[in-house]
């Protein structure tokens, strides 16, 4: 079982060194993030890992690329000499990062780097012209073998859309961390399931929907079986981006719970600010603060406790951007 981490403390998350202003790149430079290290670093507590430099790989060093067919996972190796070949031996040190790491909840990583790059990165074939696109060696073995950690580049995060997603996501995964995985029972899954639901829901309304039958139907199943299956399932919905559309439907849902304690206006009040919220004319900040207020005074503890309304610090302003 991980070492868990106390509320006093910030979160544990993994970053490419390169990140951290660290000086590991192939050119002997670096990629310091001034949003992670100005903005993050005050909730975040950095793990800063460079693949190729742990790989032996040295600074400066011959850069390396990925070589391969479509279809075929791809190779590393060097772009000026072909026979430096450290696919193995980034694969290697990955597994032994991810058992030392199991704490950790989330990773930024660096846009396009033959290691460390999410997606799009680009694939040679043998005779050096471009083949396709595939991820970095490091994030292959990350998602084979840590499938439920958030994961995302920094350069992405510049979209206000998949910045709040991925704070989200690690917000959630550091709950079921505390809660869930800290001490392990039926009851401790199922609460969890109860005050992330309408999170779920703004994020993958089917998975919230197959995910809550499934735990009606497990109680005869093994903890240990449940548990794995029902996390890594949450954290993939959870990595599907909300919408308007969705984020309206969970606001909504929301609503329902206090209607009967508001009087007319107010409850057009709020259903006009949802419906400006979905029709794109003011941020989500809107609409949650509003149903926030009175949640505050008219909901119930099941409603209170929903992590929808408050998923992330509040201080972030990351709902003042979607």
């Amino acid at each position: 079982m991980a070492e868990q981490t106390p509320a006093t403390e910030e979160i544990p998350v993994g970053i490419s060194a390169c990140l951290m202003g660290e000086q590991v790149r192939y050119n002997g430079g670096h990629k310091r993030s001034r949003y992670c290290l100005e903005v993050l670093q005050e909730r975040f507590r950095f793990e800063p890992f460079c693949p190729e430099l742990e790989a032996g790989l040295g600074v400066p060093r011959d850069p390396v690329r990925l070589v391969g067919a479509l279809g075929e996972e791809p190779r590393v190796v060097g772009t000026r000499d072909p026979s430096l070949d450290v696919t193995e031996a980034l694969a290697e040190v990955s597994r032994a990062f991810i058992e030392r790491h199991r704490h950790l909840r989330g990773f930024i990583l660096m846009k396009g780097s033959p290691s460390c790059g999410l997606e799009r990165v680009k694939v040679y074939h043998e005779n050096g012209m471009p083949s396709h696109a595939d991820a970095g060696a490091f994030v292959r073995e990350l998602r084979r073998h840590f499938p439920e950690l958030p994961l995302e580049e920094e350069a992405r995060m510049n979209d206000a859309v998949l910045r709040e997603n991925f704070i989200t996501r690690v917000y959630a995964y550091d709950d079921w961390k505390r809660h869930v995985e800290a001490t392990p029972s039926y009851h401790a899954l199922l609460q969890f399931h109860s005050r992330q639901k309408y999170l779920l829901m703004a994020h993958h309304v089917e998975a919230y929907r197959e995910l809550g039958r499934y735990l009606a139907e497990s109680g005869k199943r093994c903890l240990d079986e449940v548990m794995n299956r029902y996390l890594v399932r949450f954290m993939e919905a959870l990595g599907r981006p909300a919408t308007r559309k969705t984020h309206a439907n969970a606001l909504m849902h929301v609503f329902g719970y206090l209607k009967d304690a508001l009087d007319g206006e107010t409850k057009q009040d709020l259903l006009a600010a949802i419906e400006d919220y979905r029709q794109g004319h003011v941020h989500l900040a809107v609409p949650i603060r509003m149903i926030n207020h009175y949640v505050k005074r008219h909901g119930s503890n099941y409603v209170r406790e929903q992590t929808y309304l408050d998923p992330h610090p509040y201080e972030l302003g990351l709902r003042n951007a979607i």
